[in-house]
């Protein structure tokens, strides 16, 4: 029987590393040859996170298989950003165009238990919404809804997924301005964050961003009820 290895290894930079020297070392298979291989399966993911699926045989034969990266991981590729947001409701570290969506929803939909576009597509806007990453200009909730409407019918059913350089600029521009706008309060919540690093989690829905819920109060010890005495 074949012994199975899962790993996550960063896209087209896969180096050696203690799990895997373990995994494959026992079984005499050439690490390095393994690693080039690698690197040319995930050369087109550079910079993310991938699944990978190492099955090795008794006869030190194996066969590589790739996965999809997470959904955050594209989403961070497309938006050109390091990391999510700490604040979502008012850092935001991206803006994609829907044609950006709909080219994430093509990797995905393959992966997903839903064959249904439209819910892989606001799927990906609601990790969207939670890295703190705009799509056309707006908070990506709101777009969930255009998405339910049947505004981007026509970008769907076309499978577009190219932006034109004029998009590509007004996004920008709406990006710096929505950064701008929230700059001194998210520096607020950063420097708050530093000292109470709780804060930087996510809060309860409607609560100020990284809020912590307020804490419940503690429960009443009941007083033992007196028998009411019997009316003459």
């Amino acid at each position: 029987m074949a012994d199975k290895i899962k790993l996550m290894v960063e896209g087209g930079k896969v180096s050696a590393n203690a799990t895997m020297a373990q995994a494959l070392g026992p079984k005499g298979v050439n690490i390095q040859e393994v690693l080039k291989k690698l690197n040319e399966k995930t050369a087109d993911m550079k910079g993310m996170q991938v699944p990978v699926e190492i099955l090795l045989h008794k006869d030190k034969t194996y066969d590589i298989t790739v996965g999809t990266p997470p959904t955050s991981e594209l989403i961070k590729k497309e938006a050109s950003a390091e990391k999510g947001a700490s604040f979502p409701s008012k850092e935001y570290i991206g803006n994609l165009a829907m044609e950006q969506v709909i080219k994430i929803s093509n990797i995905k939909k393959d992966s997903v238990l839903n064959k249904d576009i439209k819910a892989v597509i606001n799927s990906i806007l609601g990790t969207c919404n939670q890295m703190g990453v705009m799509v056309e200009n707006e908070n990506a909730k709101n777009i969930i809804k255009k998405v339910k409407k049947g505004d981007f019918d026509n970008l769907i059913k076309n499978n577009k997924t190219d932006v034109d350089s004029e998009k590509k600029e007004i996004l920008k521009k709406g990006l710096e301005e929505i950064q701008a706008k929230f700059k001194s309060e998210v520096e607020s919540l950063k420097a708050k964050a530093k000292k109470e690093p709780g804060l930087a989690a996510p809060g309860a829905e409607g609560a100020a961003p990284g809020a912590a819920a307020p804490a419940a109060a503690p429960a009443k010890k009941e007083e033992p009820k007196k028998e009411a005495k019997a009316k003459k």
